[in-house]
């Protein structure tokens, strides 16, 4: 049975957008990223935040990148972050995540303390 010209054109035009997904973000599933999308994320969350959360004095940032969720290279741990700012106690964890239409996403954990 042959669909209709007009179902099988919103068939095909559904699954070309199911393919813009794209396949970089999978590698950072898991994680608390609100707002990942199909074309383009810049988001951020908080984790450990409450009105008593004080910052603390120094910063510091781990990374990771994907590429079409193939390839994922670098430390994006709350040790690492932590480690490279010489935080020896971590008072509130920010995450970042960046994705450009699946090809490239990068996730990003920032560590405050003292």
């Amino acid at each position: 049975m042959l669909l209709p010209r007009k179902s099988a054109t919103t068939a095909m035009l559904s699954l070309s957008l199911l393919s813009l997904t794209g396949c970089a973000g999978i590698a950072f599933t898991g994680r608390p990223i609100i707002g990942a999308t199909s074309l383009y994320a810049d988001t951020s969350a908080s984790e450990f935040i409450n009105e008593q959360t004080k910052l603390g004095s120094k910063s510091g940032e781990g990374c990771a990148t994907s590429i079409l969720g193939l390839i994922a290279t670098g430390d994006a741990s709350a040790a690492a972050a932590a480690r490279k700012a010489s935080i020896s106690r971590i008072t509130h964890i920010d995450h970042k995540f960046e994705n450009i239409i699946g090809i490239y996403a990068k996730y990003c954990v920032v560590v405050y303390g003292d």
